[in-house]
Order: structure tokens, then sequence, then C-alpha cells
């Protein structure tokens, strides 16, 4: 079962001991506009943008990867 967006941001929190609004804070200091709320309703909706996510990604110290499935079915 794959997390959409908002788990797997949620987990990656939880996993470094980061809050939302921690991350928030972290995302500001790097010029950018974003509030506890904002965030939240983006992760819900699923209107997060890629660079956005790869944003999240570098503060928490991670990188995102493309990685080819490989599935007998097709």
């Amino acid at each position: 079962m794959r997390l959409n967006v908002k788990e797997q941001v949620k987990a990656l929190l939880a996993q470094e001991g980061i809050t939302q609004k921690d991350l928030v804070i972290m995302l500001n200091e790097n010029n950018e506009k974003y509030s506890t709320a904002s965030l939240s309703h983006r992760l819900g909706r699923g209107t997060i943008t890629y660079n956005e996510v790869m944003k999240i990604a570098e503060i928490l110290g991670y990188d995102v990867q493309f990685i080819k499935e490989f599935n007998s079915a097709k």
C-alpha cells in the first residue's frame, strides 16, 4: 500500500521529531510564505507542488528519487 504525500510528509516529520509548525518555520526561513494551516490544507488536498516536496525533503535531509517498478502483470 502506498502512502499519499500527506501521509509521507507526516511520517518523515514524525521520524525526524519535527512538528509541522517547525517545518513551516524552516520553510519560511528560505523566503517562503507558509502558514501551518496553508501547508496542512495543501497536503490534505494533494495540491502541493513537486518543487515544494523537494524543498521539504531537502530541509529534512532526504532525497526524492524515482524508482522503476517492475510489475509482472504488465
